[in-house]
């Protein structure tokens, strides 16, 4: 049966009370930034953490009596797993999530929480599928795909409602695509309703699947999709969503890795907002000024917040590196009383803060008497970094920086 926006109106209706409308944020930071308006949809402040629950809700809402008895089916590693056991928990069904064995401990244990049995097959996300299409030949269940569904992408459409009932006259939307699920619905929503709204789709640089179908006319698979916006790491659009994707999104923007960590970090500092790769990638096209605009009503759409908190520590230790606020210093004093203190003395002069402190007294290349020092600076930015690297080396510290 045909996607419409009937079908997704319908959607809706199914969804009221079991989903949250997520608030459109207006973000200050980012409307100065791009010297546009910027809402921020946050889908990542959405039940299990992503805008997920959406279209496996409304998908295992429209499986037969007789489907509903055999329970369901999926392969995830992340967000669809989450939404589709909320989901057939709330239905009083079955389901069963395969997952690589390497997914994390955390989203294990959250997936059976919401109510499913964790099937942990294969090292990648294809041969968990491959698993997950073997368990329903087995059982009879239904495998509810992630992205390739009718039911599944008028679900992930509502969102489309919600922005134009939030804000009427917004002139562009920034949807992150990975099969094209979400942005198939939200596209399809907003143009029937609001044709002169542009669908801007924005993937990963490292796994551009449907800018590259698009752009060849025809779905063409990628060798590999690795990026930190794991969300959207697809290697090959669906059938379905490519033809809609056709139909209704104006452009595509890529995003490189940098300007992902970028987005989460400030999205984090400036937004308080805990956003993962894949939701990220639209703030990301923002603050990259890719979007080539000005003036205009930008809605970004995060699409979830499901990062490990491991990562969200390495980029934000890469991300104070970056700004000039992180530095490593190496340098080698007398082995005498003073000199330590003297050294972190003139540190604090110039208003650095010390993180940690290392010795060395046993470096091959340092003369007898001599330590090596290794310090941790907390600084202001770049600029501060540099000054105090500078006059280290003004004042007699034979200065290197390592970091």
């Amino acid at each position: 049966m045909e996607i419409t926006l009937e079908v997704i109106k319908e959607a809706a209706q199914r969804l009221t009370g079991v989903i949250h409308k997520t608030e459109l944020d207006y973000s200050t930071t980012f409307s100065k930034i791009s010297n546009n308006d910027v809402y921020l949809k946050l889908e990542n402040l959405q039940r299990t953490g992503s805008f997920k629950i959406r279209g496996a809700y409304n998908k295992i809402a429209n499986l037969s009596q007789e489907e509903k008895g055999y329970g369901v089916i999926a392969s995830s590693a992340g967000n669809h797993a989450q939404g589709v056991a909320l989901a057939a928990t709330e239905y009083g069904i079955k389901s069963t999530i395969v997952m690589p064995e390497g997914t994390s401990i955390a989203k294990v244990a959250a997936t059976k929480n919401y109510g499913s049995k964790v099937v942990l097959a294969g090292n990648v996300y294809d041969e968990s599928y491959l698993k997950a299409k073997e368990l329903c030949q087995e059982t009879g269940a239904t495998f509810l795909h992630p992205f390739n569904d009718r039911d599944i992408i008028a679900g992930q459409g509502t969102i489309g409602l919600e922005v134009i009932e939030q804000l009427a006259d917004l002139d562009l939307i920034l949807v992150p695509i990975g099969g094209g699920g979400l942005i198939s619905g939200i596209a399809l929503a907003i143009k029937e309703l609001k044709p002169e709204v542009e669908i801007v789709g924005v993937e990963a640089e490292n796994a551009a699947s449907m800018k590259d179908s698009l752009g060849q006319g025809r779905i063409v698979a990628l060798d590999s999709a690795v990026t930190i916006a794991d969300g959207i790491a697809v290697k090959e659009p669906g059938s379905l969503t490519y033809k809609i994707c056709q139909e209704y999104i104006d452009r595509i923007i890529t995003v490189s890795e940098e300007e992902i960590t970028e987005a989460i970090l400030m999205l984090l500092e400036r937004a308080k907002l805990v956003v993962e790769g894949s939701g990220a990638v639209t703030v990301a096209a923002v603050l990259s000024q890719k979007l080539n605009i000005n003036n205009k009503k930008v809605v970004a759409v995060i699409s979830g917040g499901n990062i490990d908190f491991n990562i969200i520590a390495r980029i934000i230790e890469r991300g104070l590196v970056k700004a000039g606020r992180r530095v490593k210093l190496k340098t080698s004093i007398k082995d005498q009383p003073g000199n330590l203190q003297r050294l972190l003395r003139k540190v604090a002069q110039l208003e650095a803060n010390v993180i940690s402190i290392h010795h060395n007294r046993y470096h091959p290349k340092l003369c007898i008497g001599q330590v090596e020092v290794e310090l941790e600076l907390e600084t202001k930015n770049r600029e501060h970094s540099k000054h105090v690297y500078r006059l280290l080396n003004q004042d007699v510290y034979d200065t290197k920086l390592i970091q």
